[in-house]
C-alpha cells in the first residue's frame, strides 16, 4: 500500500478543510439568496396593485374620435332609427315616434304628423330624401353634450357630431367627412361661415328622441 507523506497528507486535509469552507460559503449565499429572493416577493407582493376605474362615465366624446359604447336606450333609438332609415320606407319611423311621450322637435306644423310633414318636404314626394340624409347622419358617430343637472341622464347625443365640431379648424378625417355629408361646395360654405347649416338629430341619454330638423 502506498504510503502517503507528511507533506502529501498536510495538502490533502488543506484541500479538505478548504472544501468544507467553500461548501460552507455556498451554504450560505444560497440561504442569503433565498432570503432576499422571498424579501423580494414579499415587497412585491406587498405593492399595492394598479386601480382599475369603475367609473362608467369617461371624459367627454372628443370630435371625429372613436365612440365608447353608447348607453343603452341611446344605442336602442339609434339603432331603430338607422334601422328605419336604410329600409327606406318612411312609415318605418313610427314606431320609433311612438316610444316618446311628447313628438321629437321638428319643422312640422302643431297640428301636422311629422311622418306626413318629411314625406311632402322632400324632393321625391315619398320621404326618401329624408331617409337618406338620416342613415347619413347616423352612421357617423355623434357628439356628446352635457346638459341639464341631472348627473346620471345630462348627456344628450347629436348625429352628426360634425354640427357640435369647430368647423373653422376640422382635422383632415372631419373635412372629409363633412364633403362626404353634405357634398364639398356646401362644406366649403359651412367652414367659411363656420355653422353649421344642415340636418342635426339629437337623443337623450334615457332614449328619448329630441329633434330631427334641418338648421340654418
Amino acid at each position: 500500500m502506498p504510503t502517503i507523506g507528511t507533506t502529501n497528507m498536510a495538502t490533502i486535509q488543506g484541500r479538505r478543510r478548504q472544501g468544507r469552507w467553500v461548501s460552507v460559503t455556498v451554504l450560505v449565499l444560497t440561504a442569503m439568496g433565498v432570503v432576499h429572493a422571498s424579501a423580494a416577493q414579499e415587497r412585491q407582493l406587498a405593492k399595492p396593485l394598479p386601480v382599475i376605474s369603475t367609473d362608467s362615465r369617461a371624459p367627454a366624446q372628443s370630435f371625429g374620435t372613436s365612440m365608447r359604447p353608447l348607453p343603452h336606450p341611446v344605442d336602442e333609438m339609434h339603432a331603430a332609427l338607422l334601422a328605419a332609415a336604410q329600409a327606406g320606407n318612411l312609415e318605418d319611423l313610427r314606431e320609433p315616434l311612438e316610444w316618446n311621450e311628447m313628438m321629437p322637435e321638428t319643422t312640422a306644423g302643431a297640428d301636422e304628423h311629422p311622418i306626413d310633414h318629411w314625406r311632402k318636404t322632400s324632393a321625391d314626394g315619398s320621404g326618401h330624401e329624408i331617409l337618406r340624409v338620416l342613415a347619413s347622419i347616423l352612421e357617423l358617430p355623434p357628439a356628446e353634450l352635457p346638459l341639464g343637472k341631472d348627473i346620471e341622464n345630462n348627456i344628450i347625443y347629436v348625429w352628426p357630431y360634425l354640427a357640435e365640431a369647430d368647423l373653422a379648424n376640422l382635422t383632415a378625417t372631419q373635412a372629409s367627412d363633412l364633403e362626404r355629408l353634405v357634398g364639398a361646395e356646401k362644406a366649403q360654405a359651412m367652414r367659411t361661415d363656420k355653422k353649421w347649416s344642415w340636418w342635426r338629430l339629437t337623443i337623450g341619454a334615457d332614449g328619448t328622441w329630441h329633434s330631427f330638423k334641418k338648421t340654418h
